[in-house]
């Protein structure tokens, strides 16, 4: 166990919750549906499916029915991945696309939903309590409505105005307009539509009606989602990758999650020993952020669907070639650097802990917001846009083809110690999940925070371009260091509730009871018995 400081020197007051059985989530009715299971005699597997179910209905500017999904779960010793991602229609083809990058909204940008198949899946392997039983929340606050909550309402008003444009999105805009906090919302068709998915074990969102409903949309919009592509969707259960940290180890999803890149920075920063410089120092805010680029770097350029990919993972995780990466960094200024060459070879996070030992980290996403902007007319199913992680270079690993797996940017985490495990966890928000991830680590086993205040520090960012941008809450000072240094720090702040992410956490000290976490950025909450 790593022995922590319960000081909260940061603006949240929020305290850790310490329970024997545990679910923290985004948003607080998703949580109170998850307890409900575990009080029931449920599982940790239950309590997230059924927290993640009801995410899709009360928390829709983030995640859907037409989502897609990954996990991680604990079980009697072993560490268990599922990759759930869809992929593109199979008769798409590059020249569908023009310009040089791809489209946000829209069917160009719709490939399979997996989140269905990742509760089908799941409950299958792992669950205790009847499939049913797991969607009676999402569909009574889908059918009866529910109260938007604050930031909820704050991601809802900024949904693109492009989105007006797609079919059904005017179900999501009652009265022409997105809903204010508090304001009731109910969306009786994705209650009929979660009655068909409980009632066929999945099937309909595959082979049955909503199936038929979904490539009927494509063929009203003249895209080219058809029924052949939804039936050979599976979900997949993979092997994480993982990297050794000092005396903990750090497991991702494997690609095509961005999960390499957490790995990878962390990887660097095993040859750089943080801990001799201060918490939130312009130092180690400095190493923490080259070391992020540089793991970028090499993310970008290799990660893409596992099919498509050549790079040798055990390459590019070893010791030798994370070492030589670390000596590119210059303690006194900022790089801008290029990929590595090793050997070639919106989104909602929940995690759930049961007394039994169970743990799941779990990550459920449309991707942008409300995704595509798509609404399936008559069912209440928002689909992704996954399909804008391709790019539109020729030749490259991740370029559009038909029937492949996208980039994507969720990915859960999970940390062992020896063969036990201590830690799952996720920071949900696009690119800032894998640096969010690596945060969350060294704060809590480099500098002793624990869960709730690791969680509400101030965190830092790398953008796409290499700038680098601040959430408030950093010394002045610290903001100066670093531009004398070099480093371009981005000034358009963005809604604390995305651009900085939102962590959920559960640590395990022992066999006796659970440590959690939910950030104050977010509405929800860690709830625990």
């Amino acid at each position: 166990m790593t022995p922590f400081d319960y000081q909260f020197p940061y603006r949240s007051q929020r305290m850790p919750v310490m329970a024997r059985n545990m679910v923290a989530a985004s948003q607080p009715l998703a949580v109170q549906a998850g307890i409900r299971v575990l009080q029931e005699g449920g599982n940790a597997v239950d309590a997230a499916l059924t927290t993640a179910i009801t995410l899709a209905i009360v928390e829709p500017t983030s995640n859907g029915i037409g989502s897609d999904a990954f996990a991680l779960i604990w079980d009697e010793g072993t560490l268990k991945g599922l990759n759930a991602s869809g992929r593109s229609p199979s008769a798409v083809q590059r020249s569908d696309y023009s310009g040089d990058a791809m489209p946000m909204f829209g069917w160009p940008t719709v490939t399979v939903p997996g989140a269905v198949s990742a509760w089908v899946a799941m409950s299958e392997r792992f669950g205790k309590l009847p499939f049913t039983r797991l969607f009676e929340a999402g569909i009574e606050y889908a059918r009866n409505g529910y109260a938007v909550s604050p930031v909820t309402a704050r991601a809802w008003a900024a949904a693109p105005p492009e989105f007006r444009e797609q079919e059904g999105f005017h179900n999501f805009l009652p009265n022409g307009e997105p809903p204010k906090p508090g304001q009731w919302f109910q969306f009786p068709d994705q209650a009929a539509s979660l009655e068909e998915i409980a009632k066929t074990k999945g099937e309909t969102m595959y082979r049955g009606a909503l199936a038929d409903e979904m490539v009927a949309s494509s063929k009203r919009n003249n895209w080219k989602l058809q029924h052949a592509d939804l039936e050979q969707h599976q979900a997949d259960w993979v092997t994480p990758i993982k990297k050794q940290y000092g005396d903990i180890t750090l497991h991702e999803i494997p690609p095509n999650g961005q999960g390499l890149a957490a790995l990878l920075m962390l990887g660097i920063l095993g040859h750089c020993n943080i801990k001799q410089y201060p918490l939130d120092s312009a130092d180690s805010v400095h190493l923490q952020a080259e070391a992020m680029k540089l793991a970028f770097a090499d993310a970008y350029q290799y990660i893409a669907d596992p099919d498509a990919m050549t790079l040798n993972l055990d390459e590019v995780l070893s010791d030798d070639y994370l070492s030589e990466r670390a000596k590119m960094i210059d303690m006194q200024s900022a790089g801008n650097p290029p990929h590595g060459f090793p050997n070639r070879g919106g989104t909602v996070y929940l995690t759930t802990a049961d007394q039994n030992g169970m743990m799941v980290s779990m990550i459920q996403s449309n991707y942008c917001g409300f995704g595509s902007g798509v609404v399936v007319e008559g069912t209440g199913i928002s689909l992704q846009n996954r399909g804008s992680g391709f790019n539109l270079i020729p030749g490259h690993v991740n370029e559009i083809a038909g029937g492949k797996r996208p980039f994507h940017t969720i990915i859960p985490g999970f940390v062992t110690r020896g063969d036990q495990p201590e830690m799952s966890f996720g920071v949900m928000g696009g690119s800032m999940q894998a640096q969010g991830h690596a945060q969350m680590v060294i704060r809590i086993y480099d500098y002793g925070q624990n869960p709730q205040t690791a969680s509400d520090a101030a965190r830092w960012r790398v953008l796409e371009d290499n700038s680098l941008h601040l959430e408030d809450g950093f010394d002045p000072d610290v903001s100066r260091e670093l531009a004398a240094r070099g480093h371009t720090l981005a000034t358009n702040t963005p809604d604390e509730a995305f651009g900085f992410g939102g962590a959920q956490l559960i640590y395990r000290p022992s066999d006796q009871f659970y440590i959690a976490g939910s950030d104050h950025r977010k509405d929800g909450m860690a709830a625990g018995f």
